[in-house]
């Protein structure tokens, strides 16, 4: 089985700013990206169709899926930032507990947040869900930290390495594939 996860397109934030779960808008070149996608995916057929629930992904599926059910799903959010959600990042490395996550954020929650472990464990349940689907092709529409987990998860790669090795860019589509377990 093949997953084809789409990251959402800009979104209308200053770069610099933690927007996690934060339900923002896409940026004004949507257009543009939505079709970069759409040329990408155009000779694609899917057996299932998932989305985060946040505007810039549901906007994203809804654009390229017009006619097809798409499940949104909470457990494709991006991380919840807690407090930190809107703040410029470097207001956030500023703060002594925004640097000790940053520092060990691999383990460590967000200030009223989340941790990574949480995330992993919410994205986890998503694969092992889509993992007894009977399809050879899946759309999934999420976010880039999102599509670090899919990759540490399904291809066994440490988050370590993805953070420093691994930048899906806007509007783009990475595939991993998984073998079904029956």
């Amino acid at each position: 089985m093949k997953i084809y996860v789409i990251r959402h397109t800009s979104v209308d934030v200053k770069p610099g700013i933690c927007y996690g779960q934060t339900d923002v808008d896409v940026a004004v070149s949507f257009d543009e990206e939505q079709k970069s996608v759409s040329k990408e995916l155009e000779l694609l057929s899917f057996g299932a169709i998932w989305s985060s629930p946040l505007l810039r992904c549901k906007k994203l599926a809804e654009s390229l899926f017009p006619n097809e059910k798409i499940h949104f799903d909470p457990r494709l959010k991006e991380l919840n930032f807690g407090d930190w959600e809107m703040l410029p990042w470097d207001e956030i490395y500023a703060q002594p507990d925004g640097k000790i996550w940053m520092d060990n954020y691999q383990t460590l929650a967000t200030k009223n947040g989340e941790s990574y472990p949480e995330m992993v464990e919410r994205v986890s349940a998503f694969v092992q869900e889509i993992e007894k689907l009977n399809a050879d092709n899946i759309a999934v529409v999420a976010h880039a930290g999102v599509i670090r987990i899919l990759k540490s998860v399904i291809e066994k790669v440490a988050i370590s390495e993805l953070f420093e090795n691994f930048k899906p860019a806007y509007a783009s589509v990475t595939v991993f594939e998984i073998n079904k377990h029956e």
